[in-house]
C-alpha cells in the first residue's frame, strides 16, 4: 500500500482513479523466521546423515561384493537427491528452480568436501586437537558454511528471473 502523503506532503488519499495507474510493487515475500531455517537445515542433515549410516551399514551386512569405501560412497551418493529436495523445501523453502538450485547445491558439496579437509588439517595438525573434539569441529564449521552459502546462492532465486516477474 502506498503512504498516504502525496507529492505536496498533504496526507489526503489518492483519488481511486490515481491509484489505479499506479503499478502494484510487489513485496518481498517475509521468509520464515531464521532460527526455523536454520533447525530444519540441522534436521534435515541429520536425518540425512542417520539414512547414510543406515543404508551403508545395511548394503556392507549385504556382501555386495564390492569395497566397503565403494558401498559407502555409493550410498552417499544416493542420498544426494534426496537431501537436497529436503533442504529445498524445508530448510530454505527456495522457490528457484531445480535447474538452477541443484548444480549449486552440487558444487556447495564439493566445496564442502575442500572445507572439511582443511578444517581437518587446520584441528588437527596445526592445532592438535583431539580427534573426536576436531571432528565435531569439522561438522560444526562445514555446516556453518554450508548453511549460508546454500541460503544465499544455491537457494536463493535468481536476481534476474525477479526482475522478469516484475
Amino acid at each position: 500500500m502506498w503512504p498516504d502523503a502525496n507529492q505536496n506532503g498533504s496526507n489526503k488519499p489518492m483519488s481511486a482513479a490515481l491509484e489505479s495507474l499506479m503499478r502494484d510493487v510487489p513485496r518481498p515475500a517475509q521468509s520464515r523466521h531464521d532460527w526455523l531455517g536454520v533447525f530444519s537445515f540441522i534436521g534435515v542433515g541429520a536425518g540425512g546423515a542417520l539414512a547414510f549410516v543406515v543404508l551403508s551399514s545395511v548394503a556392507i551386512w549385504m556382501q555386495t561384493g564390492l569395497a566397503d569405501w565403494l558401498v559407502n560412497t555409493l550410498s552417499y551418493a544416493v542420498l544426494i537427491l534426496p537431501v537436497y529436495l529436503m533442504h529445498h523445501r524445508y530448510s530454505f523453502g527456495s522457490d528457484a528452480a531445480h535447474r538452477q538450485a541443484l548444480p549449486r547445491y552440487l558444487a556447495v558439496q564439493a566445496m564442502a568436501l575442500v572445507l572439511a579437509a582443511m578444517f581437518s588439517y587446520g584441528a588437527l595438525n596445526i592445532v592438535g586437537l583431539p580427534t573426536v573434539l576436531a571432528s565435531i569441529v569439522v561438522v560444526v564449521l562445514t555446516a556453518a558454511v554450508n548453511y549460508v552459502v546454500l541460503r544465499s546462492w544455491a537457494f536463493a532465486q535468481d536476481r534476474a528471473s525477479i526482475a522478469l516477474a516484475m
